[in-house]
């Protein structure tokens, strides 16, 4: 099982990013999806989540309206647009798969926002 993330790195306050997670090894589409960060100094917070059924989401109020969290099924891949990006949401972002009794995560991806 391996969740990796991708897409991570330096950007300016107001702009970009867009995150990947790939997964493999596990039948991607029963599983929740949930993107979780852990900011200097901080615990991990949850950051957006897509849940079964109905790929509800939910978000982090701090992120409401700037990220969006998606999902393609047939390739296995978990995605958060991350939109008016803020020095406060400089962090390590990080991919969980959730569901038939297992918790998986990815190694992370750094995301820092600095002018």
């Amino acid at each position: 099982v391996t969740l990796v993330e991708s897409g991570g790195g330096l950007v300016q306050p107001g702009e970009s990013l867009t995150l990947s997670c790939a997964a493999s090894g596990f039948d991607f589409k029963w599983y929740d999806m949930i993107w979780y960060r852990q900011r200097p100094g901080k615990e991990r917070e949850l950051v957006a989540a897509m849940r079964r059924p109905g790929n509800y989401r939910e978000y982090a109020e701090s992120v409401k309206d700037r990220f969006t969290i998606s999902r393609n099924n047939d390739r296995a891949t978990a995605y958060l647009q991350m939109t008016n990006l803020k020095a406060d949401d400089t962090a390590v972002y990080y991919c969980n798969a959730w569901g038939s009794g297992n918790d998986y995560w990815g190694q992370g991806t750094q995301v820092i926002v600095s002018s």
